[in-house]
């Protein structure tokens, strides 16, 4: 199985998130979440916030790579999981 997550900063009032693929969801949560990640270090504590479970790598990357760079997919998504990312 391989996933696309959204994870989202704890640490700042406004929203930070971090769009990412993994073959191991939790493990890759975890490396967010210590220092083992320079790209997230600095947001440190980061929460899972949405996923989505793929059979086949090549589908997930895309998927990834469409959030990440299509401003009309991320718009929807958090338009879709407003209430996880909510700030308060």
């Amino acid at each position: 199985m391989y996933y696309v997550y959204v994870l989202k900063s704890q640490k700042y009032k406004t929203i930070k998130i971090y769009i990412g693929f993994t073959s191991d969801l939790k493990r890759r949560v975890e490396q967010h979440n210590s220092l083992e990640t320079k790209s997230t270090r600095f947001g440190i504590p980061w929460k899972l916030v949405y996923y989505e479970a793929f059979l086949n790598k090549i589908d997930a990357v895309q998927r990834e790579l469409q959030l990440k760079t299509g401003s009309g997919s991320i718009g929807f998504l958090k338009r879709r999981i407003k209430k996880s990312l909510d700030t308060s």
